[in-house]
């Protein structure tokens, strides 16, 4: 690589790492995993990285097809959900640290499919087509699933009567 393309590289890393691991932490639900999905597609990325044009994008879309493919050919054991979060020691934390946790967890017990369409479409506010072409489903598939995960969502993560949202 040359030196111009390496600052650039570096450049970009340092500048959209905390973007790309905020997606990559929505659809893998893990910190751990979401650093190794970042870091595998800037590998992947940096020997092409002279020719790509839109950068931010090239690396998300890496990302995205490396945590589907992961999750079709996934043959660990599945993820183990419990009925209740750990008690807090700290109850010092503004509640929407609470419902954001909430909601990450609620999002990590929808299917590998309907997570990443859910996170795509309303996370990255991506259109029924472009999800529909990066992962080479059709547009009706897209809507069915962001429809189901939306649903299921809702059937886990709802209000309680203080107005605060709890996991089911």
């Amino acid at each position: 690589m040359k030196p111009a393309h390496e600052k650039e590289f570096r450049d970009f890393t340092a500048a959209q790492t905390p973007a790309l691991l905020r997606v990559a932490y929505l659809l893998t639900g893990d910190v751990h995993l979401a650093q190794d999905l970042v870091q595998s597609a800037l590998a992947a990325c940096v020997k092409k990285w002279h020719r790509i044009d839109e950068p931010y994008a090239y690396v998300r879309k890496a990302m995205y097809r490396s945590q589907y493919n992961a999750w079709r050919s996934r043959a660990r054991k599945p993820e183990s959900i419990v009925d209740a979060p750990p008690e807090r020691a700290d109850r010092d934390h503004a509640d929407g640290v609470a419902a954001r946790h909430d909601l990450r967890a609620a999002l990590a017990r929808l299917p590998y499919r309907q997570r990443l369409i859910v996170v795509l479409r309303h996370y990255e506010d991506r259109s029924e087509a472009e999800i529909a072409r990066m992962l080479g489903i059709s547009p009706s598939g897209v809507r069915s699933q962001a429809s189901r995960g939306i649903a299921a969502l809702r059937r886990i993560h709802q209000p309680n009567a203080t107005g605060t949202e709890v996991l089911r």
